[in-house]
């Protein structure tokens, strides 16, 4: 038990933290003279990784932050066979359902053969946190596998 609650703990940590950084992130683009006006981005969920077993996302969304309005993730992970495990994207509705890995609320986005080929995408499209995590094995992938992690869009800046 005290375990279970010091990870949570540690995951509520990060998310905040992370919520912290780009926030500030936000900030400093908006009085930097360089600052992000291009067009929304796509970005692929863990990079070269794509979306698998074993990865930690949650690390990944931090070192790629900050995220903006209008900017796509891309999902990209095996259909299932014979020789991987299936996976899927799932939309969880709070942060306690999230910490918990809880699927009973959550909405599936992209079901085990979206991720193929070019990919699943999903668009940022409102400023708010979206807590995003694998559903396959009634939660496992993202308990276990630390396939889950939040995002905030943020707006971008125009002087």
């Amino acid at each position: 038990m005290g375990f279970k609650l010091a990870h949570q703990g540690m995951v509520l940590v990060l998310v905040a933290a992370s919520m912290v950084g780009v926030s500030l992130a936000n900030k400093e683009w908006g009085s930097h003279p360089h600052n992000h006006t291009t067009s929304p981005k796509r970005v692929i969920v863990g990079g070269s990784e794509n979306w698998h077993f074993g990865v930690n996302y949650t690390d990944w969304s931090l070192k790629n932050a900050p995220f903006y309005l209008n900017d796509t993730l891309v999902f990209k992970y095996d259909p299932p066979s014979n020789t991987t495990f299936p996976h899927s994207v799932y939309l969880l509705p709070n942060l306690k359902s999230f910490l918990n890995c809880d699927l009973r609320r959550a909405k599936v986005i992209a079901n085990p053969t979206q991720g193929s080929g070019n990919g699943f995408e999903f668009v940022l499209k409102k400023r708010k946190p979206y807590y995003l995590a694998c559903g396959e094995r009634n939660g496992f992938h993202c308990k276990v596998g630390l396939m889950k992690f939040a995002v905030v869009p943020m707006r971008h800046w125009r002087h």
